[in-house]
């Protein structure tokens, strides 16, 4: 092979690699877990013709790093990924295109076209719409803390303007986790407001035929709720799954910033909570809820259509994300609950009820990827989400943070530490299922079909030959 020759060749195989960067660029920042991240960037190689003996993906949280390389030669490039966000549309539109791409055999101009497009791609929902639909997912929590249908509504309008200001303090480029701060206090300065309305003197200025719409029988409870929309229920899912994946320094980093997250937001709540001269909010507010199996259905429905407004569900999805929802919090519900706290039910505890509500809805999911043609993940996630507990975590938070030497204060302090985490980790195991402990079972037939493409496609010449370039 002339120098010539040579040059053009390292030319296609650094705009094959910079391809294979931009791939993984995007799911890292669209909140795609790490072994999705490498399923994918492993069938755009193949697509890429770039040979998996001699390729080596590195996949960090904020760098990605590619090396092909056999004895004689190694060419390795670097990408930066800093502008995190959730957006399962580009996850699906990424999964999609590696398959066509392979069964199609896309020129490299029109691969990278595709990914451009999808990378550039507009949100379905403005921000106002996803400033209100995360309101009502907050407000379908409270439900499931609860709250009657009154407060409802003040801890959707708290959450709703709460994460509009956040929106709007990001757009100007503040610290994120000052502008998570600034809007739980916000969220709960509202919802501390709306608590008025149930003082004997509004009660006294109100008409009785007004009541029943404004004055709420769990005044205090859109407290608890309000400022749920920061939980980052994405990446805590996400540092889970790394973290029993063998993903151990990208799951701790997720894990680590979610928590930074969780604490800017219980110091926001403080802060409200202070200024509200309110005394002993973590231990006498009741979580336990008394509604029936068609009130949880309907809040739980809300609350999954909600969050999926924020990861950028398609709208076509939201039926049947909002039908997940139902089916995991009520089989959460009905095991958790039980006669011991005057519900129907099991009576096992949310974190046996978390464990079975996310598995079952992420082994349902594992038949309904086919009817939806998307992802795992982005019907799976939205529809536990209502079940992440980002309330225990911030009571917990909160409850160290005021320690003052009350009998039992330690006690529920510790004790919603605990739980929080349980609860957490049994929601990722049972959406990490398919993943983890059933992975060689699912789909057998589309690996098989990948390989034959792959062998196909090597066998026309499509795969990178490094003997062919020169060596120097």
């Amino acid at each position: 092979m002339n120098s010539k020759d040579n040059i053009v060749t390292s030319k296609i195989l650094r705009q094959k690699l910079d391809l294979l960067l931009r791939t993984g660029q995007l799911l890292i920042e669209s909140s795609a877990d790490t072994s999705r991240v490498r399923r994918n960037l492993e069938r755009t190689a193949a697509y890429l013709g770039l040979p998996a003996e001699n390729l080596h993906i590195e996949i960090d949280y904020y760098m990605l790093h590619v090396n092909l390389s056999d004895e004689c030669h190694s060419f390795s490039k670097m990408q930066r990924c800093s502008n995190h966000g959730i957006n399962m549309e580009i996850i699906e539109q990424i999964s999609k295109l590696t398959w066509r791409a392979i069964s199609e055999d896309y020129s490299l101009e029109r691969f990278g076209a595709e990914l451009e497009r999808i990378g550039r791609g507009k949100r379905h929902y403005s921000e106002w719409m996803v400033a209100i639909c995360a309101g009502f997912a907050c407000g379908g929590f409270c439900i499931q803390f609860g709250c009657d249908w009154t407060s409802f509504f003040y801890a959707s309008i708290a959450a709703a303007l709460g994460n509009r200001l956040r929106m709007y303090l990001n757009h100007l480029g503040s610290n994120v986790y000052a502008n998570f701060a600034i809007a739980a206090f916000l969220s709960t300065i509202l919802a501390l407001f709306s608590s008025f309305t149930a003082t004997p003197e509004m009660k006294a200025v109100i008409p009785l035929w007004l009541q029943p719409f404004i004055v709420s029988s769990t005044p205090w409870h859109p407290l608890m709720a309000c400022a749920l929309f920061i939980v980052p229920g994405v990446p805590l899912i996400n540092a889970v799954n790394d973290l029993l994946d063998n993903n151990i320094e990208t799951g701790l980093v997720r894990a680590t910033n979610t928590m930074l997250i969780v604490t800017a937001m219980a110091f926001g709540i403080v802060l409200a909570i202070k200024c509200g001269g309110i005394d002993n909010f973590v231990k006498d507010l009741s979580m336990t809820p008394h509604h029936s199996f068609i009130e949880y259905a309907l809040a739980a429905g809300i609350s999954a259509m909600g969050f999926a407004t924020i990861y950028n569900i398609p709208l076509k999805l939201m039926p049947w994300i909002a039908a997940g929802g139902i089916i995991a919090i009520c089989s959460r519900n009905f095991v958790s609950l039980g006669p011991g706290s005057g519900n129907f039910g099991l009576d096992m505890g949310p974190i046996i009820g978390s464990l079975c509500g996310s598995a079952l809805i992420s082994i349902i999911n594992i038949k309904a990827v086919h009817i939806f043609h998307t992802p795992h993940q982005c019907i799976t996630i939205p529809a536990v989400i209502p079940m992440v507990p980002g309330v225990l975590m911030y009571r917990a938070l909160y409850g160290f943070i005021e320690m003052q030497g009350v009998v039992g204060e330690l006690t529920v302090a510790v004790h919603n530490a605990i739980n929080g985490p349980l609860i957490l980790i049994c929601i990722a195991v049972g959406v990490a299922i398919p993943n983890i402990f059933a992975r060689k079972w699912i789909a057998p037939h589309r690996r098989r079909k990948l390989a034959e493409m792959i062998e196909q496609r090597r066998q026309r010449g499509k795969f990178v030959d490094l003997h062919s370039f020169a060596v120097d």
